[in-house]
């Protein structure tokens, strides 16, 4: 791509034209020549859209909620962009389950931009490719951007690097998506949505959830620590909260009140309870902006962000370097014979970047 057509796609992202915004995502998705210009020309567009990731176990109904959640969002004359990470083919690497069906509601809507991404094998589902996607479509104007992950459990940490608020969704009356949330995910949760509430199994659901979120708050009430007090009990022994866990039990730095999970119940196929959930995200971005964790969340993000591209661009260098001097199977032959050893090449093959950044700084 010449630096005359970025300039041209760039101008017709931000000046609404969605074939641009189209075009620039599968740059975006494809690695194409020349999109990290046009991600680059796009960053100083970007910061104004609310951002919400939605995750939790296959068969939960995450798209069938982002399909409501972005009818919902429109019905307040928000314009709205999803875009669904679903699993990779092991043949092509695109996406497996990428069609519009999933967004029934609001097919035809412009408003609304779907797209479908390969999850192209990436820990959690996210690849890099979905956070500059989701720059493209903050560029664009998006009041709100869904992100609607696989759903592969405790990998789905990595989207916490991506979203704002985090949607966590269960599915009432199985025990194992409650030992999935103990088993990590609910420390990524802002919101905790049980779905398909209608089911028998749902309130139990919603009660083990709240049970956790309070224990997740207050990690020793089950616990037998302190000290006997006056009636022969146990009283807990006051320790200082560090910042962390202060906001975990409900106060923010510099006496900020803290976010405590909410648990919203939803049945998706008919809407119910979408309006309380878009409620309690508007209330979690309040907290977000009010608190200051808004600004931390970015500069975390940012930071993740930065340190995954140099370990791409570095590996690519790499492997280039391998490539000059024969290739990694004259390396593993080296190794197999005992001539060498793995830390022995790794240290070789770095020592030319190595001596560059010290000669240079």
């Amino acid at each position: 791509m010449s630096r005359a057509e970025e300039v041209d796609l760039v101008e017709r992202l931000l000046g609404g034209d969605h074939r641009a915004l189209a075009r620039t995502i599968t740059k975006i998705e494809n690695r194409s020549s020349g999109y990290r210009e046009l991600v680059s020309a796009l960053h100083e567009h970007t910061g104004d859209a609310e951002v919400v990731g939605v995750t939790g176990s296959p068969g939960a109904g995450k798209s069938t909620l982002v399909d409501k959640l972005a009818k919902s969002y429109r019905d307040r004359g928000e314009t709205v962009g999803v875009i669904a990470v679903d699993p990779s083919s092991p043949y092509t690497g695109g996406s497996v389950l990428g069609d519009r069906i999933r967004m029934a509601s609001n097919v035809g809507d412009m408003d609304v931009f779907f797209r479908s991404m390969s999850a192209r094998g990436t820990l959690g589902g996210l690849s890099t490719a979905t956070g500059d996607a989701v720059k493209a479509l903050d560029a664009f104007g998006k009041d709100k951007i869904i992100i609607e992950t696989v759903g592969a459990g405790q990998n789905e940490i990595d989207v916490v690097r991506t979203a704002d608020t985090v949607v966590v969704l269960v599915q009432p009356g199985s025990g194992d998506d409650v030992q999935m949330l103990k088993a990590g995910i609910l420390e990524i949760g802002d919101v905790f949505v049980v779905n398909k509430a209608d089911m028998s199994g749902a309130s139990k659901t919603v009660a083990d959830l709240e049970e956790m979120i309070h224990l997740q708050g207050d990690p020793t009430s089950n616990l037998d620590l302190g000290h006997h007090g006056a009636g022969g009990g146990f009283e807990k022994p006051e320790v200082a909260d560090s910042p962390d866990e202060s906001e975990k039990n409900g106060e923010g730095g510099d006496g900020e009140e803290g976010w405590t999970a909410d648990v919203v119940e939803t049945v998706a196929t008919s809407g119910d309870g979408v309006d309380e959930l878009i409620e309690t995200l508007s209330e979690h971005r309040a907290y977000l902006e009010r608190s200051g964790r808004l600004t931390e969340k970015a500069r975390t993000r940012y930071a993740e962000e930065i340190r995954t591209l140099l370990r791409e661009d570095t590996g690519e260098l790499l492997e280039d370097e391998i490539d000059r001097r024969g290739g990694m199977e004259s390396f593993v032959d080296a190794v197999v014979a005992r001539e060498t050893d793995p830390y022995t090449v790794a240290d070789e093959l770095v020592e030319p970047l190595r001596e560059c950044l010290e000669r240079d700084g």
